[in-house]
């Protein structure tokens, strides 16, 4: 039996060549990110770019699914590669330990399908969604899961529809400024953030999680629909 029997069952044979041959770039392997990376991979995603520039520290072992007390303070984009082989050996997996920023989204390809931004950056997330405009690539963002606690809560929206999100909210501001009206697919919680402390955003592993499986159930559903 393959690894993908259960899969064909389910949508077919057809629709598995259709994944294992889009080509995803995902930016963050985080609590987000990290999810999303090992379901597309286990749903037959073959070819995956990872940009991460950051490392695993304790306050990680949380939330993020790829972290754990073996791999603290190893690069994030290593330790996912060498998860997502171990699913799938045959899987070709490009890493970047970079941020993205003016200079570097130029390395950026244009051979993606998708475009992934699971990353809390807003200046990042806007150089993302010009780069996808310009080069016609379809991408999807996630926006706070901070400060939350009911994943129930989260669901798909574009970014002009998004309430209770400081994070949305930013970047709302920011597009407004480049004079960009593009209806960006986003994830987002309708769950009214709880209060900061201390400057720093709480979180735990249920909310971001959910988020990354809404995110790849998303990508998963628009290849076989199209």
């Amino acid at each position: 039996m393959n690894e993908q029997i259960r899969t064909e069952i389910l949508i077919g044979k057809e629709n598995i060549n259709k994944i294992n041959n889009t080509n995803i770039l995902l930016v963050g392997i985080g609590g987000v990110g990290g999810i999303t990376a090992e379901l597309l991979v286990r749903s037959g995603i073959n070819n995956l770019t990872i940009i991460d520039y950051d490392t695993f520290e304790e306050s990680n072992l949380n939330r993020q699914i790829l972290c754990t007390n073996y791999d603290l303070k190893k690069e994030k984009v290593l330790v996912a590669k060498k998860r997502l082989l171990s699913i799938n050996p045959n899987c070709n997996i490009d890493i970047k330990n970079i941020k993205i920023d003016d200079d570097n989204i130029k390395l950026l390809s244009e051979k993606y399908d998708y475009i992934i931004d699971a990353i809390d950056d807003v200046n990042a997330k806007i150089l993302l969604i010009k780069f996808a405009i310009n080069n016609n690539i379809k991408i999807i963002s996630s926006c706070g899961t901070g400060n939350r606690l009911d994943p129930s809560k989260l669901y798909i929206t574009n970014i002009w529809k998004t309430a209770y999100d400081p994070l949305a909210k930013k970047l709302r501001y920011e597009l407004r400024k480049e004079h960009i009206n593009y209806k960006l697919p986003v994830v987002a919680s309708s769950e009214i953030p709880m209060i900061k402390t201390n400057g720093y955003v709480g979180s735990m592993a249920m909310v971001p999680n959910a988020a990354g499986c809404l995110i790849a159930s998303y990508i998963i559903k628009d290849i076989i629909n199209n």
